[in-house]
């Protein structure tokens, strides 16, 4: 006689079905999120809550985004094997997890050390070897592994940060909140043809401001 499907894998089930309700279509973007254990990503404290549709706190006053607005950004960033991808704003290493499974290489940049140094050894314990993690100013990129075929920034920026785009391959895309840190934002998609950016308006979205410089603390 079968075993009844323990709580957990219940929550993996439904965590799914709700991302393909939602339009969430694309087959590798499913697969890396079924693949990648949300659960590790986030406190423990907060572990019943892993794969609930809603963001997370997580260290440093930052947080973990739902996992629809993680698979909707992956989703439009459009990923390709061969990519290289720059993440701004590692967090707990969620998305860059993601990114990871889709990705030939993804650099994930971060303005907390602390979130840093504990997003590598997860990563790394996890097996996720295809992920370098910085820590750095967010809004001046990672120049020295430039460019990037695709950028995702994971912060909300209040104008479009020019340093990203100089490290966009020609017909790369970039996926970013723009918008005020106090008010509304919306999640863009920008394509780089020649000297020119053409920038597409997705979703309303409210994320942790994109600050310059590192961290002077933790």
């Amino acid at each position: 006689m079968s075993q009844p499907p323990s709580d957990e894998k219940i929550q993996r089930m439904e965590f799914m079905l709700s991302l393909r309700r939602r339009g969430i279509s694309d087959q590798a973007v499913l697969r890396a999120m079924d693949e990648v254990p949300r659960e590790h990503f986030v406190s423990p404290d907060v572990a019943d809550a892993a794969y609930a549709d809603q963001a997370l706190p997580i260290a440093c006053g930052q947080t973990i985004s739902q996992p629809y607005v993680v698979a909707f950004m992956t989703e439009r960033l459009d990923v390709h094997p061969n990519h290289r991808v720059l993440e701004v704003g590692t967090g707990s290493g969620y998305q860059a997890a993601v990114l990871s499974r889709l990705a030939r290489e993804v650099v994930s940049i971060e303005r907390y050390r602390t979130l840093a140094d504990e997003a590598r050894m997860r990563l790394k314990t996890l097996g996720y070897d295809n992920v370098q993690v910085v820590v750095g100013d967010g809004l001046a990129g990672v120049p020295e592994h430039a460019p990037y075929d695709r950028i995702l920034v994971t912060a909300a920026a209040e104008n479009l940060p020019q340093a990203l785009v100089a490290q966009l391959t020609e017909g790369g895309v970039m996926i970013l909140p723009l918008g005020s840190h106090g008010g509304s934002q919306v999640l863009v998609k920008l394509t780089k043809n020649k000297d020119r950016i053409s920038r597409e308006d997705l979703i309303a979205v409210r994320f942790v401001p994109l600050v310059p410089g590192k961290a002077r603390e933790l």
